[in-house]
């Protein structure tokens, strides 16, 4: 019996390769006779942070909508992690690993940040109505587990320890935005989805967030999808990104890619100079 060779090491799987995580799929949006998305099509692969950008306007904040089942599209499919969402019941998004913040910030302002944040966690919650109501057993052993997470690790990260116990509504604009997402984190996601995190921020602020995304999608593998104006946030932190104009994909690819695209610099930047600029190139 011939002798048999040494075994050939088999390539290991890339999940990434293989299967995106989300699929954005010729998607047309209407309201009356405006076309808000018109055959809008992306792939955000997992572990990557994809970045939309475009002018106002352009339909951003439309797909974000659209994925978290808050608009229904007139056609096309959305599929997150191989199951077609496209009918899902917009309160049972956030149960399959989809969490969101907004552009304009959605807390509870009478609320301290630490029950903002755990509030976030409520999707997950399993204790029934009488261990909940007289918080014993499984409702007891579940809101512990709940405060390690949220106090060793999520207030940890983002830095928010000092104002655990404060009022959001006392808070500055940067901090509630923090805050925010911390809530988004405590939902546990497999992908954020996070509408302009940066916005109305000063240049510190602006960092920190930038920072904050890093550490999530790095040391936590959580993907995101972000929409931001600040292009020199999207050229830094982001793997791929999605160019829309006037409800339509008109790019994407990498940063460096689309930041050469000349329909990207007509449609979105204006001149040659004015987008050389507002990108840092």
């Amino acid at each position: 019996m011939p002798a048999q060779g040494p075994a050939v090491a088999q390539a290991p799987t890339d999940d990434k390769a293989s299967q995106p995580l989300l699929e954005v799929d010729d998607i047309h949006l209407r309201f009356g006779g405006l076309n808000a998305l018109s055959g809008v099509s992306f792939n955000v692969q997992k572990g990557d942070i994809q970045a939309i950008i475009g002018p106002n306007g352009a339909g951003k904040t439309c797909i974000l909508n659209c994925i978290c089942r808050f608009y229904h599209p007139h056609r096309g499919r959305i599929v997150f992690n191989g199951q077609d969402i496209s009918k899902v019941p917009t309160h049972k998004v956030a149960e399959l690993g989809i969490a969101r913040s907004f552009q304009n910030i959605e807390l509870f302002r009478g609320m301290t940040v630490l029950g903002n944040i755990k509030l976030g966690h409520h999707v997950h919650m399993s204790a029934g109505f009488l261990s909940g109501g007289f918080y014993f057993g499984k409702a007891r052993r579940e809101e512990m587990r709940v405060r390690k997470e949220i106090e060793e690790r999520i207030i940890d990260l983002l830095e928010i320890e000092a104002i655990r116990k404060q009022v959001v509504g006392t808070l500055p604009y940067g901090l509630q935005k923090r805050v925010e997402l911390a809530r988004a984190l405590a939902m546990e996601p497999n992908i954020l989805l996070l509408d302009e995190p940066m916005a109305g921020m000063n240049l510190e602020e602006t960092e920190d967030m930038a920072r904050f995304i890093l550490d999530i999608n790095d040391e936590w593998g959580v993907t995101v999808v972000l929409i931001e104006h600040d292009m020199g946030v999207v050229m830094d932190i982001s793997d791929n990104v999605v160019v829309l104009d006037f409800g339509t994909k008109i790019a994407q690819g990498t940063p460096a890619e689309v930041s050469k695209n000349p329909h990207v610099i007509e449609a979105y930047l204006g001149s040659d100079d004015a987008a050389h600029s507002k990108l840092g190139l």
